[in-house]
């Protein structure tokens, strides 16, 4: 039997059959390879397993009874389904083999840092993860879509995790959408009824309260990124950003984090999410600064990435952006747009230290940005 230590996990490769005829020599073949190794966790690779029988099944229960941490990992949708119907997903840990998706030829819909969505046909969209490479991040990331779609967010539904080349990726069915950057570029003349919905949207993420204990906090979270900051941004500075930070009330209410056009999709009237991974419960300023990121900040210290980032020009993304604040505010004012680029410099310097730390000129300008910005303030009340 083939097998191999990776980190404190020995992986046990099943192939072919397991069944009355071989059982016991699989077993004692397990049982022999397991002897005299360390590890923590025992994995059972069943991506070249065709077929379990009822004595198969023993095998697994007897390695179980010995082994308390037993990971079934790649297995078929035949083998899922036995071992499903016999109980054993309720003592196992058992994951799925993930089905293979070629996007060779498909279109390209949406491309950012994170992640890429391609066309596969006219009621599918696959959303590729460029930086993602654990099933178990992604399966987060569905949970939290499923419960904001039960509390009246409008997500699109996920069917399945999928393995495209050797990244992952999360396959929609979406019938006849396009991305809302899309219809912004294509329906001018829908200018203002698409930022309308788009202000709803942010509307009812941000006034819906979550039910889930266990979802982020985001404001935790911003405090997290100042600490990662505070040398490189000196200790005054510091304390600064952590006490403006510390004075923004706690809020149960969604913060989607990252709710930029491209990750929108235009399906009919509707306007559906595709990206919920930084899902997190707080004040809207960390939505809005979120927000102001792609829109304005990056293009600040690199002309051009606008067009290259969202294929929209510099000059609309302002209109768009100066847009939303208008709608969710009525009257905005400097204060409050200030207030909010101090929260978005504060991800902009943590956002280039953590990615691209090599990027000295955006850096630097962000932090100057956000420098002139803890000088001028000593709250950050919006107003909401």
């Amino acid at each position: 039997m083939r097998n191999e230590i990776q980190g404190n996990s020995l992986i046990l490769y099943f192939e072919g059959e397991v069944n009355s005829y071989n059982a016991e020599a699989v077993e004692k073949d397990a049982f022999a390879t397991i002897a005299g190794k360390s590890f923590d966790t025992l994995v059972l690779d069943f991506s070249s397993l065709k077929y379990i029988s009822s004595a198969g099944l023993r095998v697994l229960l007897k390695l179980k009874q010995k082994f308390d941490k037993l990971v079934i990992k790649e297995a078929s949708l035949e083998v899922y389904d036995v071992l499903e119907m016999t109980g054993f997903t309720t003592i196992l840990e058992v994951h799925k083999a993930l089905a293979r998706i070629d996007v060779r030829g498909a279109s390209i819909i949406g491309k950012g840092f994170f992640s890429t969505v391609y066309r596969i046909n006219g009621d599918t969209i696959i959303k590729v993860f460029n930086r993602v490479s654990d099933p178990q991040q992604i399966e987060r990331e569905l949970s939290l879509a499923k419960q904001a779609f039960v509390l009246g967010i409008p997500t699109a539904i996920s069917f399945d995790i999928v393995r495209v080349d050797d990244k992952l990726g999360v396959r929609f069915e979406m019938l006849d959408c396009i991305s809302l950057q899309e219809a912004f570029v294509k329906y001018p003349e829908r200018f203002d009824s698409l930022l309308e919905r788009y202000v709803a949207l942010l509307k009812k993420i941000n006034t819906t309260e979550s039910i889930d204990p266990n979802l982020p906090d985001i404001r935790k979270f911003f405090l997290e990124k100042v600490e990662v900051m505070k040398e490189t941004i000196g200790e005054a500075y510091y304390l600064k950003a952590k006490k403006l930070l510390e004075g923004v009330p706690n809020r149960t209410t969604f913060v989607h984090g990252d709710c930029h056009f491209k990750n929108i999709m235009v399906q009919g009237d509707e306007l559906l999410l595709i990206d919920m991974d930084t899902l997190s419960h707080g004040h809207p300023i960390f939505e809005l600064a979120a927000i102001r990121a792609p829109y304005i900040a990056f293009e600040e210290d690199d002309p051009g990435n606008n067009e290259r980032f969202l294929g929209v020009s510099s000059e609309d993304c302002l209109r768009i952006y100066n847009g939303l604040l208008k709608g969710y505010f009525g009257e905005v004012s400097p204060q409050i747009q200030d207030k909010i680029a101090l929260v978005c410099y504060i991800h902009m310097v943590w956002w280039t230290m953590v990615n691209t730390p090599e990027d000295s000129k955006r850096l630097n300008g962000s932090k100057q940005r956000l420098f002139a910005l803890l000088d001028k303030y000593d709250d950050l009340d919006i107003g909401i």
